[in-house]
């Protein structure tokens, strides 16, 4: 019984310490990658969103909040900031005029390939000196929580 109540509680203590590693790792990259960004006048969120409206042109902006898990109205906020900066162009909708479609222009696309190569030195020094198969693994384990933490098909909340 007590070795029983000691895993759970050893258990407790390094889900929980792998959760704040999680974090830890989460903000060190976002703030270098930031620190990278900043002379580009881009932040990470405006990347993220770059990313998206790259790999499906024409979205709306409720799509494209979706694909970035930011609100609407953050994702309103990012998208005049990126038409501002001329990184993108908001054209109406073929099929609905109430929709905004959205597109890179030539310097979001230039924008863009100079982040992801600072977003790739930053990813090499992060997984420098470990395994790919340690990586594989700790994708599987990662993969798993996401499922964990994802809403049911029937919507009754979490697995």
């Amino acid at each position: 019984m007590a070795t029983a109540v000691k895993n759970g509680k050893g258990r407790q203590v390094e889900t929980r310490r792998a959760a704040q590693m999680m974090k830890r790792i989460l903000i060190h990259f976002r703030s270098q990658m930031d620190e990278r960004l900043r002379p580009q006048g881009v932040t990470t969120a405006q990347l993220q969103m770059l990313k998206v409206i790259r790999d499906e042109p024409g979205g709306s902006g409720a799509q494209l909040a979706r694909a970035c898990y930011v609100t609407p109205q953050s994702a309103q906020a990012l998208l005049k900031s990126l038409e501002d900066g001329g990184w993108i162009t908001r054209t109406k909708d073929r099929g609905n005029d109430r929709i905004l479609a959205v597109r890179l222009t030539p310097d979001g696309k230039e924008l863009l390939l100079t982040a992801e190569k600072a977003a790739k030195v930053i990813e090499g020094k992060l997984w420098r000196g470990i395994a790919e198969s340690s990586i594989e693994a700790l994708n599987g384990v990662l993969e798993q929580c996401l499922a964990n933490l994802e809403p049911k098909p029937d919507g009754l909340g979490t697995r």
